[in-house]
């Protein structure tokens, strides 16, 4: 029987939710979810189907991650530090190298919730057994909304027909309609061997290069000197998109990657007892009155305060990357 194990991927600032996302405590480590992050929930919900868990992340995120797994009493992990972020591709290999060859992983961001328990085991039980098959799997999101954040997948029944990059309103509006396109969730599932031998194919240098970091990795951290050399692309372009065993389970567990305050939004709408809100107000204990203005979004932290329109929400990126030039301090 092949082993399953839980690769958690932690990298990722979280931009669009600055001020309460900063490079020092990125989105998938804020409480927000009673009293728990994202990341814990991330690994508490695949503790069930996986039979060991490996944390691959930013030598800056190692001490949260480690703090949020004491925080759960979850002892039992391995971990491989990057010293410097090589996108998708070369964390997904340095984990791969690691584990046996007929291991099994399930690959997924630790910034993302998912609601649905059975949905969601059912969804990963079916991926595994492909991924027992010898196909590199994929999870597709039955999308709820016409979202322009998202990448999507065009399949038909287990096959995926292509990918498509993200849409504009009226692409989006046109894929939800159809009932042929999914949120491309950024979650796989493949044997260690597979996915190994398809990235050797299709980008050998990131192949070539990772396996001579990983070979070099001192007490689960990789060198600086080694990981300059890895081309950084994501798997999606590197693998994924290119790959001939390809597959995609069509998932009906309720997801969300949070990546903005509309998506933040409607979670809490979707999980709160009492009436749909008017207003948002996040990071301030302070009481807020709102006059005249619906869908607004008000954060406060102790340096900064964001206000915005609920449509807005996407444009908070365009934000973070002027403060990165006019005051990078803000982001710290």
């Amino acid at each position: 029987m092949n082993s399953v194990t839980h690769v958690v991927l932690t990298g990722g600032v979280g931009s669009r939710l600055w001020p309460l996302s900063r490079k020092s405590r990125p989105k998938q480590y804020i409480p927000l979810f009673e009293g728990k992050s994202l990341f814990q929930l991330c690994v508490l919900r695949n503790n069930l189907i996986c039979n060991d868990l490996l944390i691959v992340g930013n030598e800056s995120n190692r001490d949260l991650s480690v703090q949020n797994l004491k925080e759960i009493h979850q002892d039992n992990f391995n971990e491989i530090v990057e010293v410097t972020p090589r996108n998708t591709s070369a964390a997904i290999a340095f984990a791969a190298f690691s584990l046996g060859n007929e291991a099994v992983m399930l690959v997924t961001p630790s910034d993302q919730v998912v609601t649905g328990e059975k949905e969601y085991e059912r969804s990963i039980l079916e991926a595994i057994s492909l991924a027992k098959e010898n196909y590199l799997v994929t999870f597709g999101i039955k999308p709820s909304r016409p979202e322009t954040g998202y990448g999507y997948i065009e399949f038909q029944d287990n096959d995926v027909v292509s990918f498509r990059e993200k849409p504009d309103k009226k692409k989006a509006e046109d894929y939800v309609k159809s009932g042929r396109y999914l949120w491309n969730s950024g979650m796989f599932c493949f044997k260690a061997d597979i996915f190994l031998e398809e990235l050797k194919m299709y980008e050998p240098e990131i192949y070539n290069f990772s396996k001579n970091a990983f070979e070099n990795i001192l007490e689960n951290k990789l060198n600086l000197e080694d990981s300059n050399l890895i081309p950084s692309k994501s798997v999606d372009y590197a693998v994924m998109e290119r790959s001939k065993k390809i597959k995609v389970v069509s998932a009906d567990f309720g997801w969300s990657d949070l990546g903005s305050f509309d998506s933040l939004w409607e979670y809490f709408d979707a999980h709160d007892d009492g009436p749909t809100r008017q207003n948002l107000v996040l990071g301030t204990n302070k009481h807020v009155e709102f006059l005249g203005v619906d869908n607004i979004v008000f954060v406060e932290t102790d340096d900064a305060i964001l206000i915005l329109p609920r449509s807005m929400s996407q444009d908070v990126k365009n934000v973070y990357e002027r403060l990165e030039r006019e005051k990078p301090e803000l982001l710290k």
